[in-house]
């Protein structure tokens, strides 16, 4: 059955998204409702990420953003945020290998400073590792937050007019677009969430200005290359018109 949907939308008439953001939600609720601690909500998540790589590979999707630890999460007990980090730690020890055979380049988006040093020395393995990955490039968001993106873009463009290398007048779109962590990207073309939740907890704000909004109940821990595949294809069906009408 699977293979079939994965089929459809190889021959859908429309384009396949280029790039597709995730928002992994659904870890806690997870866990307890198998009456386990939240970190087992989280490992349990572990497996959902190779099947999203996996699946966005097989339907030659070009850029996955996935959406793993926010600014915000930095206030939840020391004791979860020890375990996400080592969790972090046991998924670039666990996949590197794997992800370099399969081309796929890694990059992490956010405050990476606030990162523990051996949390990030996993990290800045990881880039380096996969940096001539080809097939799909997958960014993975963490200590990530949209407004403070947004804060650190102005930052810059200020400080170079400040310093004259810039004039206010040259301060357009393209100007704050190119000082995203996502500058080399194109914007997404698909957000999906799971777990039901009808918000987008200040991720890419800027970015998903025009991107096609996909919500599935499904909690992340049980999210497959399959779902991935639905929202593609319920993306296929949708018609882009971008603030135009069809004549």
């Amino acid at each position: 059955m699977s293979d079939e949907l994965l089929r459809q939308v190889q021959r859908h008439g429309s384009p396949r998204p280029v790039h597709i953001a995730v928002i992994m939600d659904g870890n806690g609720r997870w866990a307890r409702g198998r009456a386990l601690p939240r970190p087992f909500g989280h490992k349990a998540g572990m497996s959902a990420v190779r099947e999203a790589v996996e699946g966005a590979l097989a339907a030659e999707v070009e850029v996955l953003t996935l959406f793993a630890f926010s600014q915000e999460n930095w206030q939840r007990p020391a004791e979860e945020i020890g375990a996400l980090m080592e969790l972090l730690q046991e998924y670039i020890l666990k996949e590197m290998a794997e992800l370099v055979e399969q081309g796929v380049r890694v990059r992490f988006l956010g405050d990476l400073d606030r990162l523990a040093p051996s949390s990030r020395d996993a990290v800045d393995r990881l880039m380096k590792a996969t940096e001539s990955g080809g097939k799909l490039a997958l960014n993975i968001c963490i200590s990530y937050g949209a407004r403070a993106e947004l804060t650190r873009a102005a930052r810059l463009l200020a400080e170079e007019v400040a310093a004259g290398r810039m004039h206010p007048s040259e301060v357009d779109e393209d100007a704050i677009a190119r000082r995203l962590y996502t500058a080399q990207f194109p914007d997404p073309d698909l957000l999906i969430r799971t777990s039901g939740e009808l918000r987008i907890s200040n991720f890419l704000l800027w970015q998903l200005a025009y991107a096609e909004l996909y919500v599935t109940p499904v909690l992340w821990p049980d999210f497959t290359r399959r779902h991935l595949w639905e929202a593609i294809l319920e993306y296929q069906r949708r018609d882009r018109r971008f603030g135009k009408v069809t004549v």
